[in-house]
């Protein structure tokens, strides 16, 4: 293990564990933590090792979002153009996953909505609080959820501020897997074991469409798409993967 500033890594298999470390204030995000999560996403993508990172908090909760105390000193939480906590605008090209406990709130639950998959505990509380302080949720809150669930749902996250129940959150598709409290790590392993053999290559070019396809709309999309799936198909992996199938063997991705 690792440790950078307020965050610590770990790996498990193919898979990078990402930590908030700051505990003591549940995680809250100030400029130091949005510019070393930005520089560990970047080594995630550039190990060809990993497929897959997770992103978790320290003690009683996943994050509460911005460091108040930060802010009014004038320190910001975002870096560069990749927004809030150092990926919220602009995240990596490999896949994370968000693993919630105890509470994701204000921007904690923005970082969780930019991650490709979410895992919550049932008993955490997850909103966007903002309203409450005269704040809007800017760092990608309200833009996730407007694509993401049904309007009347993400307008009762916004405008009220409340927490929903994640069963709620889970029957509308922003959580895709509930756990029992404590064990939201061991689900989100279980989900990254899902991906974890999959090809490099095309799990970061589905990644790359997925999270275009709702600006480019379908008959952009597909030209946009024409140059990912040709990079994916003509790769020595889609070769791989073929041959693979018909030896009746596991494929040896290379990632080119």
């Amino acid at each position: 293990m690792s440790s950078v500033i307020n965050l610590t890594t770990a790996l498990d298999g193919r898979a990078l564990v990402i930590s908030l470390n700051r505990p003591e204030v549940r995680n809250a995000v100030n400029g130091q933590v949005a510019r070393d999560l930005a520089a560990i996403l970047d080594d995630l993508d550039a190990d060809p090792s990993l497929v897959v990172g997770i992103i978790r908090g320290e003690g009683p909760g996943f994050s509460a979002g911005m460091d108040l105390k930060a802010f009014l000193e004038g320190d910001f939480p975002a870096f560069e153009d990749r927004g809030f906590g150092g990926f919220a605008q602009r995240g990596p090209k490999t896949p994370l996953i968000a693993a919630i406990e105890g509470f994701a709130v204000a921007g904690g639950l923005e970082m969780a909505l930019a991650c490709d998959l979410i895992v919550a505990a049932s008993d955490a509380k997850l909103g966007l609080p903002e309203v409450k302080r005269s704040l809007i949720a800017a760092g990608g809150g309200l833009l996730r959820l407007a694509q993401r669930i049904p309007y009347h749902v993400a307008a009762e996250i916004a405008l009220t501020g409340d927490h929903i129940p994640v069963e709620r959150l889970y029957q509308v598709g922003l959580v895709n897997r509930i756990a029992e409290p404590g064990h939201a790590l061991d689900e989100a392993l279980a989900l990254a074991a899902r991906l974890v053999d999959n090809a490099p290559l095309a799990l970061e070019g589905s990644k790359y469409v997925l999270e275009n396809a709702a600006d480019w709309g379908l008959a952009e999309g597909w030209r946009h798409q024409e140059p990912v799936m040709e990079r994916v198909s003509l790769s020595e992996d889609a070769r791989e993967g073929a041959t693979a199938f018909a030896e009746r063997r596991a494929p040896v991705w290379r990632g080119r």
